[in-house]
């Protein structure tokens, strides 16, 4: 059976789910295609919170992304009956601290600077004064982002879908992609429902899959993804207060063992996340140890214990994410080398959901515009290399 539609969007996880909203508000016809459910934990759109922040040491070019994602956040918990789910956002601030000459302390100043973004600069002893559980090394440099915060991950992905069915998209769950055909005039999408959807457009938004799926891995291009796996943890502090906002933000820790961060505890649970930034064994969806170890335990621990002594408690529960990584761990947004009718939204590398609002609407922009008005030049899928064009 063919079914025509306006767009066919591939995996509902965060970015999907934003470009399935922002298409339908679009007022096209537009299906959504999901294997597991929604939400799910299977691929990078799990764990509860993930951190928000305007400051981007990773590269200044992102800020204006990141304002637009707050305005669209903003206006998603208006539509949000928040008595039902909760609410999306939570302000808590972000600290980002480490040696004062390390790149991304220096990278997250210029970015400040650069965007005239509020921040504080905070040496050591400052650090200890405002946040009396954290415990700097001699000689780190922070930057304070009070208007910073966490997103509820799940919630978020939740409104964005729910938002798309009251616009009239229709939702395939659970569906597998099979087969991906453009042609001059449409793709082809056939699901193992027996069904083929044709589309004028299709957005990819398939997370790791789009590395380990044959029949999405196409459309990447030359793109050499890789996928990590990262270990989520909860941990019951020692005092609940001093690990919560306001005594303790959102932070970033850069040091001899590599990157950590913290989102404290939620209004609904004093529990304490904190986890290793990359540093994770390479996977697939299929193939990943879900199992978390007492070793993941230890690592984290380890950090804790040296520089958040009060949440160094009981381990609570755990979670295991997937990474999707780009060489130069920047995004890969815009068409296909493969065809210009198939939009690619992934590669995140481990630090997109924050934009998923925004990077819903840039491919919503692709499909109905052909443009966007962000430079996506920095997220160009073609820039690992050439790929036949269909």
């Amino acid at each position: 059976m063919i079914r025509d539609c306006d767009v066919v969007v591939v995996g509902l996880g965060g970015f999907g789910a934003a470009a399935l909203f922002h298409l339908a508000a679009r007022g096209l016809s537009i299906v959504g295609v999901e294997a597991h459910g929604i939400p799910h934990d299977q691929g990078s759109s799990t764990g509860e919170t993930r951190v928000i922040r305007k400051a981007y040491f990773e590269d200044a070019r992102y800020v204006p992304l990141l304002q637009r994602a707050y305005a669209l956040w903003a206006e998603l918990a208006d539509v949000v009956d928040a008595s039902l789910c909760g609410p999306l956002f939570q302000r808590a601030g972000c600290l980002t601290f480490g040696p004062p000459g390390h790149t991304a302390v220096v990278g997250v100043q210029a970015a400040a600077r650069e965007h005239a973004l509020a921040h504080e600069v905070l040496d050591e002893h400052a650090i200890a004064k405002r946040f009396p559980a954290l415990k700097p090394n001699p000689g780190d440099v922070g930057v304070f982002e009070a208007e910073a915060g966490f997103l509820h991950v799940e919630r978020c992905t939740t409104a964005h879908v729910d938002g798309a069915r009251r616009r009239g998209a229709v939702i395939l769950c659970p569906a597998r992609v099979t087969a991906l055909r453009p042609g001059p005039e449409h793709v082809d999408v056939d699901v193992d429902e027996g069904t083929t959807l044709r589309a004028r457009s299709v957005v990819l938004a398939a997370g790791p899959w789009l590395a380990a799926d044959p029949v999405l891995r196409a459309f990447a291009g030359a793109t050499p993804l890789v996928v990590e796996r990262q270990v989520q943890l909860w941990f019951e502090p020692a005092v609940r207060a001093s690990c919560a906002v306001p005594a303790l933000p959102c932070f970033i820790h850069f040091g001899a063992r590599g990157t950590f961060y913290a989102i404290p505890g939620r209004e609904d649970d004093g529990a304490l996340k904190a986890c290793r930034h990359h540093g994770g064994t390479l996977t697939t969806p299929a193939n990943v140890d879900r199992r978390v170890s007492a070793a993941d335990v230890d690592d984290v621990r380890t950090f804790l214990r040296a520089h958040l002594p009060v949440a160094d408690g009981e381990p609570l529960r755990s979670k295991v994410c997937l990474y999707t990584n780009t060489p130069d761990e920047n995004f890969l947004v815009g068409p296909s080398p493969s065809s210009s009718r198939v939009i690619v939204v992934g590669g995140c590398s481990g630090h997109g959901y924050k934009m998923a609002s925004v990077l819903g609407e840039i491919a919503a922009d692709l499909v109905v515009d052909g443009g966007s008005p962000f430079d996506l030049g920095l997220f160009d899928p073609h820039r690992f290399g050439p790929a036949a064009s269909r």
